[in-house]
């Protein structure tokens, strides 16, 4: 299996996202790119802790390429926002992709310079691309939040418009319930 950290935002939609996929073992939400140990949700939150929301994936990359992953991530949020994805403000919801060696790396700039060429042309991409660090669990309460708060107004209004979108594009891809 492999692994890939990325941040796109709130870690709930994230989650919601890549947890549907074929070849995804494992989704876990937790917290990278900072500089304090075991960060909590509340510090986080501050900005001050440098984390972005982040979700570490485990994924089969002969079912589910990198670069597929990478598409999928930059169908599933707006990597032109700088430090907010929608109404969520601030470096904790900032887009990056937190790379585990030098063929992520590499794969992470060709699908950034892809996707400014065709879906995002005119707008500069301010996605990140960081060679991973610690990643830090986040507490359980946050794990597998758009499954067991489905219906919650925040899961409502904003992560179920992302996965009809991404179902949409992706369909193919998919994990059979």
């Amino acid at each position: 299996m492999a692994i890939a950290i990325l941040a796109g935002g709130c870690f709930w939609c994230t989650e919601a996202v890549f947890s549907r996929f074929k070849g995804v073992s494992q989704v876990e939400p937790g917290y990278s790119g900072g500089h304090i140990p075991k960060p909590d949700y509340a510090q986080v939150c501050t900005g001050h802790t440098g984390h972005a929301e982040a979700v570490r994936i485990h994924f089969d990359e002969n079912i589910l390429p990198f670069s597929v992953l990478l598409d999928i991530f930059f169908a599933s949020h707006d990597p032109t926002q700088l430090n907010r994805q929608g109404n969520d403000i601030g470096s904790q919801y900032r887009s990056a992709i937190f790379t585990q060696d030098a063929a992520q790396t590499t794969s992470a700039h060709e699908c950034i310079r892809h996707a400014q060429q065709t879906y995002y042309a005119g707008t500069p991409i301010v996605t990140q691309v960081e060679p991973a660090q610690e990643f830090w669990p986040a507490e359980t309460e946050h794990h597998a939040y758009y499954a067991r708060h489905g219906n919650a107004p925040y899961c409502q209004a904003v992560i179920q418009p992302k996965l009809a979108k991404i179902f949409h594009l992706y369909a193919d891809k998919l994990a059979q319930d």
